[in-house]
């Protein structure tokens, strides 16, 4: 069974961003990533994703229609074994709070230290293995 990340962002280049920074694993096949330009669509994936294992969500907190904090709790209700890392270019202490209340595993400020996102998601694999 593979390993999947949902990356949850409305932003097009987000998913080129990923794709740059984590090629070498993905052409390795140590995980997929998918990307979800909405809440909604995040939410359908999550709920679909019975050929894969999931191993975590990272989702944009400012989206339009439902933002990522209104997905979170949605997101670890379908799967509540999922971590859900939140990344905002707003690092509020506020915000931060909120997320973390709502079950986010951490919350990541843009722009994203792939090198603590690298470590992050290396733990995942290595406890799905």
């Amino acid at each position: 069974m593979s390993l999947l990340i949902l990356v949850v962002d409305d932003e097009p280049d987000i998913e080129l961003l990923f794709r740059q920074q984590f090629r070498r694993d993905l052409r390795a096949g140590r995980f997929a990533m998918e990307f979800a330009q909405s809440a909604p669509t995040a939410l359908e994936r999550i709920a679909d994703a019975v050929d894969v294992t999931l191993i975590l969500i990272l989702s944009d907190v400012n989206m339009p229609g439902m933002s990522g904090l209104e997905l979170l709790p949605k997101a670890r209700n379908l799967r509540p074994d999922v971590p859900v890392i939140m990344i905002t270019a707003y690092g509020d202490a506020d915000t931060k709070r909120r997320a973390l209340e709502s079950g986010a595993e951490a919350l990541l400020t843009k722009p994203i230290d792939f090198v603590a996102l690298r470590e992050e998601i290396d733990m995942r694999i290595g406890r799905a293995a």
